[in-house]
């Protein structure tokens, strides 16, 4: 299985911007979201995901407040900024243009390994 870490860099903020443009989530929501879409093949640790999600909010991409969580315990909700919603729809754009770029390196022929 991929970890976190094992992800390109920025691949995080992209599947955090993503995941929480659904709906508003906790942490350990979104970690176990991004979980389950991807049939379990990425985990998001604790030690990846929270700096990450500092780090977003600082850059005003997701806001954070406090609610309770479904077992009633008071936990930071995140959710998408209008500022966010823009970066999400930029690094989708750019993620598909650099997908694109690796299957054409990854399928050009007469180069079998």
């Amino acid at each position: 299985m991929a970890s976190s870490t094992e992800l390109l860099q920025g691949t995080l903020d992209l599947l955090i911007l993503r995941t929480i443009a659904i709906e508003a989530m906790h942490g350990w929501g979104i970690a176990q979201r991004i979980q389950q879409v991807s049939r379990e093949m990425l985990q998001v640790g604790q030690g990846s995901l929270y700096p990450a999600l500092h780090r977003l909010e600082y850059k005003g991409w997701i806001k954070a407040e406090w609610g309770p969580s479904e077992n009633n315990r008071r936990a930071k909700f995140y959710s998408l900024t209008p500022l966010g919603q823009k970066q999400l729809e930029a690094e989708r754009d750019q993620w598909e243009r650099l997908t694109e770029a690796i299957a054409l390196v990854l399928n050009q022929a007469g180069g079998e390994a």
